[in-house]
This record gives C-alpha cells, sequence and structure tokens, in this order.
C-alpha cells in the first residue's frame, strides 16, 4: 500500500491538538514515525526522550487547530 505520509501528518498533527494540556504540549501517544516527520517539519521538539508528552512549536499549535476544525468539525 502506498501511503500518503502528508495526509498522515496533517491527521495526527489535528489529533494531537485534542490532547493538548499545558499550553503547548500534547500526549505523544501516536505512530513514531509520523512524530519524527512533524519534528522534522518543525511542528514539535524533538520526540525522543522520557517524556510523555511532546512540546508544539508555534506554527504546530497553530496548525493543529486549524487543521483539527478543517478535518473534523461538522457543517450542520
Amino acid at each position: 500500500m502506498n501511503l500518503d505520509t502528508d495526509k498522515i501528518d496533517n491527521a495526527v498533527l489535528a489529533l494531537l491538538a485534542l490532547t493538548l494540556h499545558d499550553g503547548d504540549r500534547a500526549w505523544k501517544q501516536f505512530d513514531w514515525d509520523a512524530l519524527d516527520r512533524l519534528h522534522r517539519k518543525g511542528l514539535t521538539d524533538d520526540p525522543k526522550n522520557k517524556a510523555k508528552s511532546v512540546v508544539m512549536t508555534e506554527e504546530g499549535l497553530a496548525g493543529s487547530a486549524a487543521l483539527l476544525e478543517t478535518q473534523f468539525t461538522r457543517t450542520d
């Protein structure tokens, strides 16, 4: 199967918004490859540490909120 990793990264980034705490931290409960790609794109700090959460950059926070709204809200 030929997966579109950009689409996967967008979904993970959007879902990180649901686990936000302490302002800019999100629980890192997603695929490690996707979290690594988000880090390489400058959207999070390095997920490879002992913390159970990842710090999101300003760009990551903004992108996460925007993607959550565009991808997962209803248009009733």
